[in-house]
């Protein structure tokens, strides 16, 4: 690898999980890159996880406000990496699962590891949530129409295979192989006239940032109704005492309800319980 590409790894704790602390080095990382001279990066987690998403356990008492807070976080952190100048390719070595599958989508190439056991996809609607606009803005210029709803309405995780399947990824490579080929990919990208590629995805991606500026507010609300709905509240609190999580409080209806009409931002995803067959991320 010459210093034209940087490695940019996430190993921050179990499966990558969100918490505001990975979503601070995320950005740190991106804001490093983009003001560095290396002209492209690859983005990867480590061992068999990409990222399995957001991190349950340590949102599940979030009260309205401050899932505001969070989501407002979350947001940032996933447009600093779509709106960065310079060609991020996502070496997806595991399970990207919902946020993760979000964070991979937010970059320029996805090659995904082949291995059957791996999931990629959000499968929010099984946890009762919805998707927010920046999730689908993103999935939208990235997926072909045919596979909108069985990635975003079926909720569907995919192997790799069917990942690629359905256009959530590119190309796919052996375990051995897979950094190597995403780098060789970022040294393509490297190779062109930086000015020219900024330019270039700047005006691809304009469009989408404005309608996520313009409709975020709406669309924030509308998934906090499903986060703070009574079924999706069940649904994943039991994926919290799945996860080994502590007993979960029960939340009043004056909890789920206060607060929903102020000004939102946009939003992110939760963290899922894997199909049958693969082991949970916690």
């Amino acid at each position: 690898m010459d210093e034209s590409v940087v490695v940019l790894r996430l190993e921050a704790g179990k499966a990558n999980a969100m918490t505001p602390e990975l979503l601070d080095t995320l950005e740190r990382m991106i804001e490093g890159f983009e003001r560095g001279p290396a002209a492209a990066a690859v983005l990867t987690g480590y061992e068999r996880y990409f990222s399995g998403g957001l991190s349950l356990p340590h949102l599940i008492d979030y009260d309205v406000v401050a899932m505001r807070g969070f989501i407002e976080q979350f947001s940032r952190a996933m447009q600093r990496v779509f709106a960065c100048g310079k060609p991020i390719v996502a070496a997806v070595n595991g399970h990207a699962i919902a946020g993760g599958c979000v964070l991979a989508l937010m970059c320029d190439w996805r090659i995904a590891v082949d291995d059957p056991s791996a999931r990629i996809g959000l499968n929010e609607t099984q946890l009762g949530i919805g998707l927010p606009v920046i999730v689908i803005e993103a999935l939208r210029a990235a997926v072909p129409p045919a596979s909108i709803v069985p990635i975003a309405i079926d909720g569907t995780l995919f192997t790799p295979e069917q990942a690629r399947a359905v256009g959530l990824v590119h190309e796919l490579a052996p375990p051995a192989d897979l950094l190597d080929r995403a780098i060789a990919r970022a040294e393509a990208f490297a190779a062109r006239p930086g000015p020219a590629v900024a330019q270039v995805k700047h005006a691809l991606r304009a469009q989408i940032l404005d309608t996520i500026a313009r409709t975020a507010d709406q669309e924030t609300t509308r998934w906090l109704e499903t986060w703070f709905s009574p079924e999706a509240q069940a649904r994943l609190r039991a994926a919290v005492a799945r996860l080994g999580g502590p007993v979960p409080r029960v939340r009043s209806a004056a909890d789920t309800q206060v607060d929903l009409d102020r000004p939102p931002h946009a939003v992110t995803q939760p963290l899922p319980r894997l199909k049958r067959g693969t082991r949970d991320p916690f």
